[in-house]
């Protein structure tokens, strides 16, 4: 069932993206300075939250603890799903969603409602899952990529990379990483970026088909927390603005560090959470910046907000029911 529904909601993803990018200056946009934006608080939930991203309709969903929970830009909120450990998530043309959940070992796949279906993926060349955590969509190709970082660490190099193809099947893309952590597709369609959150760095693997990339290489060594704990400078959940440039959830540094396609270091913006853990463009124009986390570094509530850069983000979400 796989090969009808990923290739039929991703197919026109592809037409989108290049809009934007013929739309839009290939430079680097013009990032508004750090002082004189705003980090605002949308709305609060009871544990640390991940994945952020919006529907059709304008809705927006972050993963809590065992929940996915759907809001407005208005902050109002309610429970779309319980799931077991949701964490990156993404939506398809035809209304159903991808999400990541590490308590079943598996990419899920829930329709418009919230309702499971059978899991987009859960095993790769015959072993299983062990802990999914962030997704990227593959729009020329109909496929999408993930992280499986479960048990990896800087003392136990296993996290890996997965691609699954349009007929549903799982491929192993790259392994032994310290935590595999967000992942997009890079705006020239030909390279894929990957945060390795233990070795506060993202990697850049250059992409030779779908599935299949080349020698990696250190896109960019990330800014250290004062603290000196690898704890406290970890890059989390990633997203691309129009012309190219990344945004990247440093969890632990209470920011958004953004860096040029080429892997400069162009700004960084308040997180309004302390562990930065995700961040998604949305809103009406498309140029506001939501940012998940969680409040504090000893556990307790997790915070949305908002800062209103009025950069325009990279649009990947397909156009309903292509």
């Amino acid at each position: 069932m796989i090969i009808t529904w990923l290739s039929f909601a991703l197919r026109s993803i592809g037409f989108l993206i290049l809009a934007a990018s013929l739309a839009d200056s290939v430079t680097a946009a013009d990032l508004p300075d750090a002082s004189k934006v705003k980090t605002v608080k949308l709305l609060e939930v009871p544990n640390y939250c991940e994945g952020v991203v919006f529907d059709h309709d304008g809705n927006g969903y972050i993963s809590w603890k065992d929940t996915i929970t759907q809001f407005t830009l208005e902050g109002k909120q309610k429970v779309w799903a319980v799931t077991g450990a949701p964490n990156g998530h993404k939506i398809l043309a035809d209304g159903t969603h991808l999400v990541c959940d590490a308590s079943h070992h598996a990419v899920l796949h829930l329709d418009a409602s919230g309702r499971t279906l059978e899991p987009a993926s859960k095993e790769c060349e015959g072993k299983s899952l062990r802990g999914p955590n962030d997704l990227t969509l593959d729009a020329d190709n109909g496929g999408f990529y993930f992280t499986d970082p479960g048990d990896s660490g800087l003392d136990n190099l296993i996290g890996t990379v997965h691609y699954v193809d349009k007929q549903g099947k799982t491929h192993l893309v790259a392994g032994g990483l310290a935590y595999s952590n967000g992942i997009v597709v890079a705006l020239d369609g030909k390279r894929l970026l990957v945060a390795e959150s233990q070795k506060n760095r993202v990697l850049e693997y250059p992409l030779l088909s779908p599935g299949k990339v080349g020698p990696m290489k250190v896109f960019a060594d990330l800014p250290k927390h004062e603290s000196g704990r690898w704890q406290d400078d970890q890059p989390d959940g990633m997203c691309l603005d129009a012309a190219g440039n990344l945004y990247v959830a440093h969890y632990g540094m209470k920011q958004v560090q953004v860096l040029s396609p080429e892997g400069r270091l162009l700004a960084r913006y308040d997180g309004g959470n302390r562990t930065t853990s995700n961040v998604a463009f949305g809103g009406p124009n498309m140029d506001q910046l939501f940012i998940t986390g969680g409040l504090d570094a000893e556990g307790g509530p997790g915070g949305l907000f908002r800062i209103d850069l009025k950069v325009k983000g990279l649009v990947i979400l397909p156009p309903r029911g292509k």
